[in-house]
């Protein structure tokens, strides 16, 4: 029996062949990709943000998913709250994010990233010692935040520092968190927004300095305007920031309560603070956008669905 073997240029032809084909096909794959999951950006480039803090309100699941089923313009879900407990224990609020009790929530947060949504987890808040702990222990406590970043895909981490901590110890943080996860990791803080006009300040560090050294790292500020600390009301203390000439319109937020029971005071009913950002637009035209604290008892009006908060105050609304 004798053995034949193709022409080599044969064979060379049919391997160009073979990779043309595969081109093709990745180059498709690519495009169905960017097709699916869009840059998030609400009209005009406003940020549409929602704090995601309670998953269950009481017994009942409370699912993220209604945002994007009613085609609300969300463009960031901020989860929380992350919470670096020990060398080797990380919660999101009370319990490990490996919890069940979580297992609806990654798959809803995952099935909102495939509608365009970005996904960030919230570090801190009120509860105390994950940033002291960064500060301090830096190469014991990064890493868990690091591989918290990467198992659950999140598409950026917000920094809400309400405790004591060094100027260079949150730029520490910022600088690792860009280095490991590239340029379109989105890094966002929720300072109290008096502390972005030199007032009052929960954080220990300051913010001026803190822009001028890293802002380009900072995509945007959810400034929380409530509890004293800023006034949603009307426009003058997101003017006095700006007017401060540091930190520019476009990267703030204003950060208000979605309800009447949430944070202590300062809560602005939605037909004022749809005329107030009305007012901020038509100021500044490349204001930052709205957040709300928080999602699962949003209400604009006694009765109304938690999704209709953003709906009706979001840009294009």
């Amino acid at each position: 029996m004798s053995l034949q073997f193709p022409a080599p240029h044969r064979v060379g032809v049919r391997r160009a062949v073979l990779v043309a084909a595969t081109a093709v096909v990745l180059a498709v794959v690519l495009a169905l990709v960017v097709e699916v999951r869009p840059r998030a950006d609400a009209a005009g480039g406003e940020h549409a943000v929602m704090y995601y803090q309670t998953q269950y309100d009481g017994d009942r699941y409370v699912s993220p998913r209604e945002l994007t089923d009613h085609d609300v313009p969300v463009t960031d879900l901020i989860v929380g709250a992350i919470h670096l407990n020990s060398p080797t224990e990380v919660h999101l609020n009370d319990d490990p994010p490996d919890d069940p009790k979580f297992d609806p929530m990654w798959t809803d947060l995952a099935a909102v990233q495939d509608e365009g949504v970005r996904v960030l987890g919230m570090v801190g808040g009120a509860g105390h010692g994950s940033f002291q702990r960064l500060d301090a222990e830096f190469d014991t406590y990064y890493p868990l935040l690091r591989d918290l970043v990467a198992e659950r895909r999140l598409d950026g981490i917000d920094l809400n520092v309400e405790e004591e901590m060094s100027l260079a110890g949150i730029e520490r943080v910022i600088t690792a968190l860009r280095a490991d996860f590239g340029p379109d990791f989105v890094i966002s803080m929720g300072p109290v927004a008096s502390a972005l006009s030199g007032g009052g300040n929960l954080s220990g560090f300051d913010y001026d300095r803190l822009y001028r050294d890293v802002g380009e790292e900072i995509a945007f500020f959810n400034a929380q305007f409530y509890n004293g600390w800023g006034d949603a009301s009307s426009t003058s203390d997101f003017d006095a920031i700006v007017e401060r000439g540091v930190i520019p319109a476009d990267r703030i937020a204003v950060t208000a309560l979605t309800n009447g029971g949430n944070g202590g005071s300062g809560y602005v009913d939605a037909s004022t603070l749809r005329d107030v950002l009305a007012e901020l637009r038509a100021k500044y035209p490349e204001f930052g956008g709205i957040t709300g604290w928080e999602y699962f008892n949003a209400a604009p009006a006694a009765g109304t669905d938690r999704w209709r908060w953003l709906a009706e105050l979001a840009p294009g609304a």
